[in-house]
């Protein structure tokens, strides 16, 4: 498949004016073993937060089915069953951290992280189907009206949002790094928001005495949680499908390769996330004559990890392109 310069696994390149050179592979190694500490604390922080905020989720879940029971509240169930699903995605964030932990492995040599994508796609279905069902209860709570308690279904809607706020302070670290996380965030944001919609709904009715806001504000808060399901099911199948990490620009990074001096040629590029907050990137590089195979390959290497942030990279380093002639493509 053509004559190759040879193919390598490039880290981070090291810095400085004698940059256009071989690398210090001395000062590579220090500077990945660097970025692995940072990776495995943050990583140790997450099952922590993830476990607080189950633990106090829990808690309050039994005190709020009760509650809707005792006050026989469509909207307070509604909210009773958001923190239901909350405690679902926080427990299955926290066991897919717990896997995503494990090491690579003959069988999988990415290593178990790709299991927390799954988690996210999974609490994205959860809040499907619990909004399907608010909306059918809804319905039907719209067609026989049922009396409801409006200061007692204040009074624990309160106590949850109070709750919620609290979960949502303890996972706010950490769901920008992660889907997974982020999935439990937007599960512990939605209960929040449909606390606040049943703590105006439980006053309105108060006020009105009108029963019929108890289910208007459950349908609002499906509508509510409707997208944002809809966008977190849609990040995690793009992961699964390998889609182009978000915010990275795959033209711009062609560009940028085939612009550095000894390039001839960029071909079969590849980008990728393995669990949302890494990029991978493979790649042929294929010299202009004359070009030296290590002097390209350190540069290609410092132009993806300063200008691109990808540390993790494959070029394969090529003195004859390995594709095919265009006349065998007709």
């Amino acid at each position: 498949a053509g004559q190759a310069g040879g193919a390598g696994q490039a880290g981070g390149a090291g810095h400085g004016p004698e940059d256009d050179g071989p690398p210090d592979h001395g000062h590579d190694h220090e500077s990945h073993d660097h970025g692995a500490h940072s990776h495995d604390h943050a990583a140790g922080a997450a099952p922590r937060a993830l476990a607080l905020a189950l633990a106090l989720t829990a808690s309050f879940l039994v005190v709020e089915v009760l509650a809707a029971w005792w006050f026989n509240s469509l909207a307070l169930l509604s909210d009773a069953a958001h923190m239901f699903t909350d405690c679902a995605a926080l427990a299955i964030a926290l066991t897919a951290v717990k896997i995503g932990q494990r090491p690579p492995d003959a069988r999988r040599t990415f290593g178990y992280r790709r299991f927390e994508v799954l988690a996210a796609a999974f609490n994205a279905i959860l809040l499907f189907l619990v909004a399907g069902w608010i909306l059918y209860e809804a319905v039907r709570r719209l067609l026989v009206p049922v009396e409801v308690q409006p200061l007692g279904m204040l009074g624990v809607t309160a106590l949850g949002l109070v709750v919620n706020v609290i979960g949502m302070r303890i996972l706010t670290g950490h769901q920008a790094k992660s889907l997974n996380v982020k999935g439990a965030y937007l599960e512990v944001w939605a209960d929040a928001l449909g606390s606040v919609g049943v703590i105006l709904g439980s006053v309105l009715i108060w006020l009105t005495g009108r029963a019929w806001i108890d289910p208007v504000v459950a349908v609002a808060i499906a509508a509510w949680v409707l997208p944002r399901s809809w966008r977190l099911f849609a990040d995690a199948v793009h992961v699964l499908m390998q889609g182009v990490p978000r915010g990275s620009d795959i033209a711009a990074i062609r560009a940028g390769l085939s612009g550095i001096g000894g390039v001839a040629e960029v071909h079969d590029l590849h980008l990728w996330t393995v669990a949302g907050d890494d990029i991978n990137l493979t790649a042929h590089v294929v010299l202009a004559p004359g070009a030296l195979h290590e002097t390209v390959r350190h540069r290609a290497a410092r132009l993806l990890d300063d200008g691109f942030g990808i540390r993790h990279m494959t070029l394969q380093i090529e003195e004859t392109s390995c594709q095919p002639d265009a006349e065998l493509h007709a």
